[in-house]
């Protein structure tokens, strides 16, 4: 059986910030709200769930890392407890809930983006003014109020590439021929192009462009074997932001589309396992640069105060 039902009360704790965790949750029925210092009198409100909603997903994709949020049942509320020992009889058992999963995942990189841009341009802002009272809404509005305006014992760790190395071995090692060749130059997609699909290089090379082939071209980054990349673009049915391109010969790619991912389930999970693991590294990077420049923002607009 790959998932357990509970009940829990209103106000009882679901999952607690800090303890480590071998299961994810779905809510069935309830709400229930997410937390950062929970109970404590720097508590800061992070969101509301609803039914149908996930959370504590990223302790089991990356088992080592602690819970991040403590989770409060409003009032009764039952929820779908998964355990990681049993992520591959569940998702065996609810095929649709891999994209569902993705997606979540996605949702929030886009959404930690956009909340680290505004964190930089207010940053940028700020060195060059001696007043922060026009940023106040920033700093009502973003979490790192209870990260760094009031909790000096929090540790700003980068994340780890072990698990997604690890992942990335293990398709390695299928020794798949999957996916098309491309040349030397050979443009996959384009900056602005609807994202449908995304991509698996098992050999050569792709650089991600912004501006590609104009005069403020930016080459953001490489993308080598075995990693993926667009996937973004498929989750979020937006734009892409960059342009691929392949930049050695013979570079084999794998496209992969949203209808796929049952099958790629059923006949090589270890891609599934790698794609999950990219989104999770994804987000705790995108997390940690926001909270980064949280961070200076705290220290910049103290000392223009003192």
């Amino acid at each position: 059986m790959s998932t357990v039902e509970k009940t829990f009360a209103g106000g009882e704790i679901i999952i607690k910030e800090g303890d480590s965790g071998n299961t994810f949750f779905q809510l069935l029925e309830g709400n229930a709200t997410v937390y950062k210092n929970y109970s404590q009198k720097n508590e800061v409100t992070i969101a509301t769930l609803g039914p149908g909603q996930y959370f504590g997903e990223m302790a089991v994709i990356e088992k080592s890392y602690p819970r991040s949020t403590t989770v409060v049942a409003d009032g009764e509320a039952k929820v779908a407890e998964i355990s990681a020992d049993e992520l591959n009889e569940y998702f065996t058992q609810n095929p649709d809930k891999i994209l569902a999963i993705m997606k979540l995942l996605g949702t929030r990189i886009k959404t930690t983006t956009e909340d680290y841009n505004e964190a930089k341009k207010v940053l940028d802002e700020l060195r060059k003014s001696s007043s922060n009272n026009k940023y106040d809404g920033f700093f009502t509005n973003m979490i790192q109020q209870s990260i760094y305006l009031s909790s000096k014992n929090f540790r700003l760790e980068r994340p780890s590439v072990e698990a997604l190395r690890e992942a990335s071995e293990a398709v390695s090692r299928l020794n798949s021929n999957d996916g098309e060749t491309y040349n030397y130059g050979t443009i996959i997609f384009k900056e602005g192009d609807i994202g449908k699909c995304m991509y698996i290089v098992h050999s050569g090379k792709v650089a991600l462009y912004s501006n590609y082939g104009a005069v403020n071209e930016v080459r953001l980054s490489e993308v080598n074997p075995v990693a993926c990349f667009g996937e973004m673009g498929m989750l979020s049915d937006e734009p892409r932001d960059t342009t691929a391109v392949c930049e050695e010969g013979d570079t084999r790619v794998e496209i992969i589309l949203p209808e796929d991912l049952e099958s790629l389930f059923k006949n090589s999970p270890e891609k599934i396992d790698m794609i999950l693991k990219n989104l999770s590294y994804r987000l705790r990077s995108i997390t940690y640069e926001y909270f980064k420049a949280c961070k200076e923002i705290c220290e910049v607009s103290q000392r223009s105060e003192d």
